[in-house]
């Protein structure tokens, strides 16, 4: 008998995992693009293959990183530290000062240099949930980035999730977490700009969600990866230090912002990120982090310092992401009711038949790979509130999405299938739709009424992952 850590049986399979169960549910086999012509209309080759379910950016890694790469390779002859060399901490807060219009934080205490954001929201997980108390709870928007609740099961917790729902504009319903989960709460997991939703939290928004940590005393962990990816220059997304600092909380108590490079600096291999805020949670996390083992290599130290000096790339980086969404925007619309987000890099897209359904044939038919909703999601409160949209990356390029857009089209007036409806009383709900055959699905947890759930172990599916080469496991998003 094998004996490991019993959490490890309540991890969910990851999206990119339940992907490929689905597309391999038709007839047992991956199609090849090369050799597969199953669901192809008569006369016609397959196409390639064009992924737009996973959010690795795919624009140029910009010239100036690639040379800081070159030009400190002498690094790799040094242990890293994990509190980070003071020229990565110093250019972090005067970046950290010049984007949320804040005072310069203290690098000593302030600041800590991260292997990505995807790490560092998992570990802060281990690092601030107290098991000692009876049912400590992480609360999470739902649909969410999965290593939220990862983190959370992993570190003794239970998590409870906050729907976001179409009819809402996916703003987070504080009120739909009962009190009495919220006095259990220690860590609420935030994603502003939303995944998959690119929805971003308003003043009002961040007023509520400090006002309930300042009366349950819970942590907010801030994951703010998408924060620079927006569609007008000189009006980025709110930031959560802007928040705190603009409502006299200086101290930035129990709070913790999350970012990182990948999507700015389009260096997702690089893994390089930081967390900033409340003094005393970093000295602790700095403490767990010193023995985990997660500092961050030298020469990639070095490199970060010139990315995050240097805004001319980011500036290029959004003009791009704004040409897209400008141009696939309309022409994805008509046929998967669908808007520019507030910022990010998604289509958060409605489907006119199950979302797994819609994903899978158009898979089998187009060769193009998006994501179901419903696996970014869990059902909670009756709602699986990712059921009926399915997630579209724009990460490719211009014409490898525009491709994608026509795909879309074609796909949807082969199968004479209507634009999904939004239903005025409640747009969270997918429309009518047939049963889905998603030999992957998996009893995933129901609601108690109050937001919280409890995950059974699964037997016999695998474990989540890292996420993937589509559709097998890659890194963050």
């Amino acid at each position: 008998m094998l004996l490991v850590n019993p959490l490890l049986d309540l991890l969910q399979p990851y999206p990119f995992e339940r992907l490929r169960t689905l597309f391999d549910s038709s007839d047992g086999v991956l199609p090849a693009p090369s050799d597969v012509t199953a669901d192809v209309p008569a006369g016609k080759s397959r196409p390639r293959e064009i992924k737009l379910s996973i959010g690795e950016p795919q624009h140029e890694t910009p010239a100036l990183i690639k040379a800081a790469v070159s030009a400190n390779l002498d690094g790799l002859a040094s242990y890293p530290s994990t509190l980070g060399i003071v020229a990565l901490r110093e250019s972090i807060a005067a970046w950290v000062a010049r984007r949320y219009a804040v005072p310069l934080p203290d690098i000593a205490t302030q600041i800590l240099p991260v292997n990505g954001s995807r790490e560092a929201l998992f570990s802060f997980a281990q690092a601030v949930i107290d098991t000692r108390s009876a049912r400590p709870t992480v609360v999470c928007p739902n649909p969410f980035y999965q290593i939220y609740e990862g983190a959370t099961l992993l570190a003794g917790a239970t998590p409870a999730y906050i729907n976001t729902l179409a009819h809402n504009d996916f703003e987070l319903d504080f009120a739909s977490i009962a009190d009495s989960i919220w006095a259990d709460t220690q860590l609420i997991y935030i994603c502003s700009p939303g995944n998959p939703t690119g929805k971003v939290m308003s003043l009002s928004t961040w007023q509520k969600l400090f006002e309930l940590s300042d009366r349950f005393g819970f942590v907010i962990a801030a994951d703010e990866c998408y924060s620079e990816i927006y569609f007008e220059e000189g009006n980025p997304p709110l930031g959560a230090l802007s928040v705190a600092a603009q409502l006299g909380r200086h101290d930035y108590k129990n709070l913790m912002i999350f970012s990182s490079l990948s999507k700015r600096s389009n260096v997702p291999g690089m893994r390089s990120g930081f967390v900033a805020g409340d003094a005393a949670l970093i000295e602790k996390f700095l403490l767990y982090r010193t023995y985990h083992g997660s500092a961050m290599n030298t020469v990639v130290q070095a490199v970060s310092i010139a990315a995050w000096n240097d805004e001319a790339h980011v500036i290029e980086n959004r003009r791009l992401y704004a040409e897209k969404f400008a141009t696939v925007t309309p022409l994805i619309s008509p046929h998967l009711p669908c808007k520019q987000p507030d910022a990010g890099f998604y289509l958060w897209a409605q489907t006119p038949i199950a979302d797994t359904d819609f994903a899978r044939d158009l898979y089998h038919q187009q060769n193009l790979v998006v994501l179901p909703g419903s696996y970014l999601a869990r059902e909670t409160n009756g709602i699986n509130p990712g059921a009926g949209f399915v997630r579209i990356a724009l990460v490719p390029s211009l014409e490898d999405c525009l491709e994608a857009a026509r795909r879309i089209a074609e796909f949807c007036q082969s199968r004479e299938l209507p634009p999904a409806e939004t239903n005025s009383s409640d747009a969270s709900l997918p429309p009518v739709q047939e049963k889905a055959s998603d030999a992957a699905s998996l009893p995933l947890p129901e609601g108690n009424g109050s937001g919280a759930v409890s995950l059974p172990p699964l037997q016999g599916e695998g474990r989540g992952g890292d996420g993937g080469n589509e559709p097998q496991a890659r890194a963050k998003q």
